[in-house]
């Protein structure tokens, strides 16, 4: 093995040098395939010539689709004020109570379970912009008779 070089760089070497230069030129030379440098060439039905490279040449021979009517994008579309939903309008501290339902014998697992049940429908990143004001009264509201009740059950 010569310094610098792999095995198999090694062995290439010493074939070459048996078989001399010549040979060894002739030998890269047949594993080259001529003639496919160019792109590919597909005649269309008008008899021309449509140079294609990669994707083009299957795309060239489709036949022509039908076009549809697509949905309107959001920008086309006509802008309709939305609507608050229902539940957003309570925002009481006795609405909300009502809805958390906390009695005397929640425990702090069961007060945390309340906590994130409702902070999964009314948490304030689930609303639109317009709507996060009250989204965020009723979480605090919430989180606020939660804490209270957990307090509570300390100085039972």
């Amino acid at each position: 093995m010569l310094f610098g070089q792999s095995v198999f760089q090694s062995v290439l070497t010493r074939l070459k040098e048996e078989r001399g230069e010549e040979e060894a030129e002739e030998t890269e030379a047949s594993f080259r395939i001529k003639g496919l440098g160019m792109g590919f060439v597909a005649p269309t039905d008008e008899g021309q010539a449509l140079a294609a490279i990669g994707t083009e040449a299957y795309l060239a021979f489709l036949p022509e689709l039908p076009e549809f009517d697509l949905p309107l994008t959001e920008a086309e579309e006509p802008k309709s004020a939305p609507q608050i939903p229902a539940h957003l309008l309570r925002l009481t501290e006795k609405e909300i109570a009502e809805e958390l339902a906390i009695t005397a014998v929640d425990t702090e697992a069961t007060l945390a379970e309340k906590r994130r049940q409702f902070a999964k429908t009314n948490h304030p990143d689930g609303f639109a912009p317009e709507f996060r004001d009250n989204a965020n009264i009723r979480m605090k509201t919430a989180n606020l008779l939660i804490d209270t009740a957990i307090k509570g059950l300390f100085w039972r």
